[in-house]
């Protein structure tokens, strides 16, 4: 079901459009000719939205993010950025779109003469480049450390403002590749917040992240990526609809052979469960809670193994993610 839901949602309209700010058909990426970080990569992005890509660390969302920022070209496939082909449209690429990576990257002064120089860079004039500046240390709560060295910051204070300083330039597209990293709760959320505000005055926004709640939060759509491909993309209500009927059991086992009772609960339940395991542990998505309850407890009574732990309970979004890629990037279904 999975499987079929990612092979009817995924691909694009095979026509650009100036509503599109990215358009992708097919690409594919490697670094050693041998091993594909992506392949065959295929969506859009529309003006004005929040386009989310979920995955694992390694599932190839920062290759896609250099790819649409111009930082490396793709091996194959069609990309474009704001209707320009990255290839042969690079520097005018650039002066249209903010990225904030995942590495650092300062100048060697304070924090105020990094949002000063960064400005200067594009070209903003300096009035309002001091406008700006002022008006960013305070929504980022970084006016009290404006005058400390910005390599001698935290890592959440480092992160702060790197996303902030993008925001001293005009861009019609910004790429946000993990940028909550490093931050507490509160100041997360703060962040979030502040990214939303920016869209609604008709900023896009793509955003990496393996933070299923910040997802669920902040975008309108979603692709969840996994060793170089996507595997599932919709908007977020679609995917929850998707799941909508079905119930989510979680389940822990002691004793006996938990990997010979899980398979022989995927084995028992075939098609009316999808059942993913990690160790002593198993998730399961049924639209009949009560009779995958009634194997699992009958199954572990035969087997011998001790119920830890077990718990019914309605999808969230990280279901979706779950039941796309597994734990482990393997979910154990029934053929």
């Amino acid at each position: 079901m999975v499987g079929a839901m990612a092979t009817a949602r995924t691909g694009p309209a095979l026509q650009e459009s100036g509503d599109l700010v990215v358009y992708a058909e097919n690409l594919r990426h490697t670094y050693d000719h041998r091993l594909f970080a992506l392949d065959g990569v295929s969506f859009t992005v529309r003006r004005g939205e929040v386009f989310g890509l979920l995955g694992r660390n390694g599932a190839g969302k920062s290759t896609l993010i250099k790819a649409m920022t111009t930082l490396i070209q793709p091996t194959s496939g069609t990309l474009r950025i704001l209707g320009m082909d990255p290839a042969r449209e690079g520097q005018k690429i650039r002066r249209r779109i903010g990225v904030v990576q995942q590495s650092e990257s300062f100048d060697f002064t304070t924090v105020a003469g990094n949002f000063d120089v960064y400005g200067l860079l594009w070209g903003v004039p300096k009035a309002e480049r001091i406008r700006r500046r002022e008006n960013l240390l305070a929504k980022y709560g970084l006016s009290e450390i404006r005058k400390r060295r910005a390599f001698d910051l935290s890592g959440g204070q480092k992160r702060r403002v790197q996303v902030a300083r993008e925001f001293v330039h005009d861009m019609e597209v910004l790429f946000l590749d993990e940028p909550t990293v490093g931050l507490d709760v509160i100041m997360r959320r703060e962040l979030l917040d502040s990214i939303r505000d920016e869209v609604r005055r008709g900023l896009t926004v793509v955003f990496t992240t393996h933070n299923l709640e910040e997802a669920d939060y902040l975008c309108d759509r979603v692709a969840v990526i996994d060793a170089g491909r996507i595997l599932m993309l919709d908007e977020l209500e679609n995917l929850k609809r998707f799941y909508g009927g079905k119930k989510t059991i979680d389940l822990s086992v002691s004793d006996g052979d938990p990997s010979r009772f899980f398979a022989a609960l995927t084995e028992a339940l075939g098609a009316r469960a999808v059942v993913t395991v990690s160790g002593n542990s198993g998730v399961l998505l049924t639209d009949d809670p009560k009779g995958a309850l009634a194997t699992i407890v009958e199954l572990s009574a035969a087997r011998g193994v001790q119920l830890e732990w077990l718990n019914v309970r309605k999808n969230t979004l990280e279901d979706v993610f779950l039941h796309s890629v597994g734990e482990r990037g393997e979910p154990v279904a029934a053929p």
